[in-house]
């Protein structure tokens, strides 16, 4: 093994159509578990695998903050969002200390109706650049967004 992995999803669903103060900010975290968030270390630091650990938290905030910045985007240039699932990923290469996720890859599907995909793309990349989790990261936060264009 040469890193550790840990994975997340986030959905969220509804409309942007009646602008930045309408839009529900609730949405669904799938982490390892099922229960409420009960924390642990990852099992190769001889954490429990069933339970979250808080590299997990630390992908699942990065994944979040991004959709929340684009919703917010999104309503205020008039697309409407009809749904964004991103099933991210963050990478903690094994090596010399201090060992760190040094990359986090953000891997939204983005549901928009009656938009164009280069009008949706821009704002992506805007949501990117004003969300305070990957601000306050050194890891590479990277996004490599999926844009569905609905009627």
């Amino acid at each position: 093994m040469t890193e550790h992995e840990y994975m997340t999803t986030i959905e969220w669903t509804g409309t942007t159509a009646g602008g930045y103060r309408s839009f529900s900010r609730e949405h669904a975290a799938t982490l390892t578990a099922t229960q409420d968030l009960a924390v642990s270390a990852d099992a190769a630091f001889r954490g429990d695998a069933e339970l979250t650990n808080p590299e997990q938290l630390l992908v699942l905030a990065a994944s979040s903050c991004q959709m929340l910045s684009f919703l917010g985007a999104a309503a205020r240039a008039s697309v409407d969002v009809v749904s964004y699932v991103d099933a991210a990923r963050g990478a903690m290469p094994l090596g010399p200390d201090p060992v760190a996720i040094t990359e986090i890859e953000l891997r939204p599907v983005i549901r928009v109706r009656g938009a164009r995909v280069e009008d949706v793309v821009p704002l992506v990349h805007q949501a990117h650049e004003h969300c305070y989790i990957a601000n306050s990261l050194r890891s590479e936060v990277r996004v490599d967004p999926t844009i569905e264009v609905i009627p």
